[in-house]
């Protein structure tokens, strides 16, 4: 695959469409199933055996980015490895992560659409103290629900660098009763902005990019690999993907084709299984789908997901090999979360606002007009930037209904994510919702939207933009639950 055709940061951001969405860690590794014995199991007069300790350590490493005869590229991996280790335990079981920092940045690591406790959202500076260099911090994480969750550096100020030096991974919680598949297959895209010599281009936090789309990058990897990562399966095969956008600021989208596509949860969040339209999905930073794809039964065919990214990018490249299976008669869908609201009643609703407004100006000639634009504070959320002690945009007792309105009077798509919570989607009359879970959205360039849910999760939490150089200049706010 040759580099990424330079584009305007502009277009690149608003090419895209939003379409209807805007206690044993195991490793995965890329593309392939972990082998796990089950735990001893303590009798009736023995205490509960406490979490085995997992420790992901952050430190500079070396990665072939590029083909060979392309160079390894210093980087920041966990364990040598970019991404990180995917970590996966049963739901209901505790995770316990040691988060030690060999880099030269303060850390921390967010747990993007995990329902936990506040102080382990792992927000560096709000949540928690960040974990200076030289020291390390623990995670207790005990997921009551299942799900593709996203750990990804979030520090107050200074998130960009160390994601996009290479920090990241994906926890999978499965399912008491998962479906049955032949390959369940986490997959982490990642873009990096290389130069000609195959060095990570300087991170520049008041700059024109970061007024803009954000930092874009020049190479997408996959789990790491040059893309497409080719994934040899069985004729008939029943493969699970499980894709999260690990981007910086890469809004893209995905499209499916040679096969028949079934997302099954969107966010971690399970839902009715449906047919993405025009078999295309809308992939922000922070978002993860999880799909259902049967292979064809015959040998030699080919499924591929694509970024449409210029001309086109391969991601993931199935490919059926050796002795056929008999084909999966089971429906493809997961039971929903139970402790998911069914309705939100509006009509008792809190009704917070937020305003985006700033960056830069798309002219006539799409060149980017940055005159007049303060570069430290390019971005404003309700007239000015998040801060850790300023006031909430509301407080509200536990169980209270939210309709937050988000207004983008930017000229560019603004993914927010909520933490500690998901929500609905409503309609634009407010008279309904889309069928599914969300705790990220995409809010168009000069459109208003209204996401609802339940204030239900106590604890401070953030509203974040997603486009981590937006997120390190101030574009976000918090709310608090009692």
């Amino acid at each position: 695959m040759s580099d990424l055709p330079p584009e305007h940061p502009a277009l690149a951001t608003r090419r895209s469409v939003l379409a209807g969405l805007t206690a044993t860690a195991v490793l995965l590794p890329a593309g392939g199933r972990a082998q796990q014995a089950a735990p001893a199991r303590p009798s009736a007069n023995e205490p509960p055996l406490e979490p085995a300790l997992r420790t992901l350590t952050a430190a500079p490493a070396k990665a072939r980015l590029r083909p060979t005869p392309a160079p390894e590229t210093e980087i920041w991996a966990f364990d040598g490895t970019t991404p990180g280790p995917a970590l996966r335990i049963k739901q209901g079981e505790t995770l316990r992560v040691k988060l030690e920092n060999k880099t030269a940045n303060p850390l921390s690591l967010h747990w993007h659409g995990l329902r936990g406790e506040a102080a382990m959202d792992g927000v560096g500076g709000f949540s928690q103290p960040p974990v200076a260099p030289g020291e390390s911090f623990e995670y207790r994480l005990r997921p009551s629900e299942s799900g593709t969750i996203l750990y990804r550096p979030f520090v107050i100020g200074g998130s960009s660098e160390p994601a996009g030096r290479g920090l990241g991974g994906i926890l999978v919680v499965e399912e008491p009763e998962p479906p049955v598949v032949d390959l369940d297959l986490p997959v982490l895209v990642t873009d990096w902005l290389l130069g000609d010599d195959h060095v990570i281009r300087p991170f520049v936090t008041a700059s024109p990019e970061s007024a803009a789309a954000g930092r874009l990058g020049s190479w997408v990897t996959v789990n790491g690999g040059s893309p497409p990562q080719r994934v040899a399966v069985a004729p008939g095969a029943r493969v699970r993907l499980r894709l999260a956008n690990g981007c910086n600021a890469r809004i893209m989208r995905l499209r499916f084709d040679g096969v028949k596509a079934v997302v099954i949860a969107v966010d971690g969040q399970p839902t009715d299984s449906f047919e993405p339209v025009r078999s295309q999905l809308p992939f922000a930073p922070g978002s993860r789908y999880d799909l259902i794809v049967d292979m064809p039964e015959e040998a030699g065919a080919t499924a591929m997901v694509t970024a449409l990214v210029g001309s086109g990018v391969p991601l993931v490249r199935l490919v059926t090999e050796g002795g056929r299976k008999p084909a999966a008669t089971a429906p493809a869908a997961l039971k929903a979360n139970p402790s998911l609201p069914a309705a939100v009643r509006m009509q008792d609703a809190l009704r917070p606002e937020i305003v985006i407004e700033g960056g830069a100006k798309a002219g006539p000639d799409q060149k980017l007009d940055l005159s007049g634009l303060d570069l430290e504070r390019p971005w404003r959320i309700n007239g000015g930037v998040g801060a850790v002690g300023s006031k909430p945009l509301f407080s509200a007792r536990r169980g209270t209904p939210i309709v937050l309105a988000i207004e983008n009077k930017t000229a560019f798509f603004q993914p927010m994510h909520v933490h500690g919570h998901c929500f609905r989607l409503l309609h634009p009359l407010d008279d309904g919702w889309e069928p599914y879970f969300l705790d990220t959205v995409q809010i168009p360039d000069g459109k208003r939207l209204h996401v609802a849910f339940i204030a239900e999760n106590p604890g401070r939490w953030l509203i974040s933009s997603t486009v981590l150089e937006r997120f390190d200049l101030g574009l976000w706010s918090w709310f608090e639950v009692t």
